[in-house]
């Protein structure tokens, strides 16, 4: 057997192995089967969109801590509370609560990079119980009007956070979204090779950030609004 073959049949077995073991996992982590089964709001944002992976966290405190760490999420804002040099720019998520960043409604742009040339769309918004972020992209990488045709390339994709109430202040934020894509073919190779794995790695180090900033062994820092520069803008 050639040494080509020999990767070849490595290569195959570890894509197997990914498919079969660890890609289910990671579609649902820490999500329970309820969770994973049951109706998740959101899914005529996108239209054509089918689920995407669910993942869930319990977070020690009530949904009104917690969401004020979601409002002011993006870059040039508070950061996403992840891995900062991937998502970021490399400046750190913040580690409070900013008054002048908590306003956010539908139609809204989060930047989802420092240059602001892509970004986020906020398709719904439920204070303390839902958000719904949206990102239209063509095969380019670039956002696309949602208003207009879709590109013949493209993924369309719904990040949403569910915040349930539990007993004892606690809150449970679940996950998960809807995508629509063309062609299917590539975009479901890119989705299984990439996109499925690079969204486990930011969402399970989000989850982590969330629970310290918003836990009960820290208590939300509300700072006063920045500084207006000269020209009337915040500083």
């Amino acid at each position: 057997m050639t040494r080509a073959c020999r990767l070849t049949g490595l290569l195959a077995f570890s894509l197997g192995a990914y498919g079969i073991l660890a890609r289910p996992r990671l579609l649902r982590w820490g999500a329970s089967d309820a969770e994973v089964d049951e109706t998740f709001p959101g899914a005529g944002l996108v239209p054509g969109g089918t689920r995407t992976a669910t993942m869930a966290v319990t977070i020690d405190a009530p949904p009104s801590r917690v969401w004020p760490w979601l409002a002011q999420m993006g870059c040039n804002r508070a950061g996403w509370y992840s891995w900062d040099h991937l998502d970021n720019g490399g400046s750190t998520s913040a580690h409070e609560i900013r008054p002048e960043w908590q306003q956010i409604a539908v139609g809204d742009r989060l930047a989802s990079s420092p240059s602001g040339r892509g970004w986020f769309e906020v398709a719904a918004v439920e204070p303390e119980r839902f958000l719904a972020l949206r990102a239209p992209l063509d095969l380019r990488g670039k956002p696309f009007d949602t208003t207009a045709p879709r590109p013949r390339c493209h993924v369309d994709s719904l990040w949403a956070f569910r915040l349930d109430e539990r007993p004892e202040g606690r809150t449970r934020l679940v996950v998960s979204g809807y995508a629509s894509s063309h062609p299917r073919p590539l975009t479901a190779i890119g989705a299984f090779l990439f996109w499925e794995p690079a969204h486990w790695i930011m969402q399970a180090r989000q989850f982590t950030n969330l629970k310290r900033r918003a836990g009960r062994s820290q208590q939300p820092l509300m700072l006063p609004p920045a500084p207006a520069s000269p020209t009337g803008t915040a500083a």
